[in-house]
């Protein structure tokens, strides 16, 4: 199944670009690693077969248009090395949810920011969102800091929200407006 209504989105290293079924073992790298998952709202993948169902689940939900997520793909060598998504999209409101998962071995090099703001930059000028929101495990200092830079601000907290492998988690919820977005002056457009 091919996806042909995903818009590449660049970045300074890295791309936004459709899945292809050849990114599984990418997927699987990312989604079964424990401490990826450690924050996230499922528990990892068991198996490959798990991150093909996963692949074949993120392609039928962007054909349908009932979300919208890529693969983040350095661009030397357009391995997929995250993901980031627009969930709960409600376009008649103007508001998406946001999500990101990032595989293990990149974190702290930048590139997720990167992507991001790429991202943002093309839901708030292509999609013409309004607001984009966020819940983020209060633990999870890497990606609070990773929201807080793009812009997004704390609004409050979901206690016990979530329950993933048997423990409670709480949320921190985070919004961005369109009118607080500051683009950076190195995206690639």
């Amino acid at each position: 199944m091919k996806n042909f209504s995903l818009p590449r989105l660049n970045a300074n290293r890295v791309c936004l670009r459709p899945l292809v079924e050849s990114d599984v073992d990418a997927l699987f790298d990312i989604f079964s690693d424990a401490q990826v998952m450690r924050y996230w709202s499922t528990a990892p993948l068991e198996n490959k077969e798990a991150a093909r169902s996963l692949y074949e689940e993120i392609a039928l939900a962007n054909s349908r248009g009932s979300m919208k997520k890529w693969g983040v793909a350095t661009l030397a060598d357009d391995i997929v090395i995250g993901t980031a998504t627009l969930f709960n999209l409600e376009l008649s409101n103007g508001r998406a949810e946001l999500g990101y998962a990032q595989n293990r071995a990149r974190w702290g090099q930048g590139f997720m920011h990167e992507a991001l703001q790429a991202l943002l930059d093309y839901s708030f000028n292509q999609l013409n969102l309004r607001r984009l929101e966020a819940d983020v495990d209060p633990r999870n200092a890497a990606s609070i800091r990773t929201l807080e830079r793009l812009g997004f601000q704390r609004e409050g907290l979901l206690r016990e929200r979530w329950h993933v492998n048997g423990e409670i988690q709480d949320a921190y919820f985070y919004g961005l407006l369109r009118r607080e977005w500051r683009p950076p002056t190195s995206l690639v457009q």
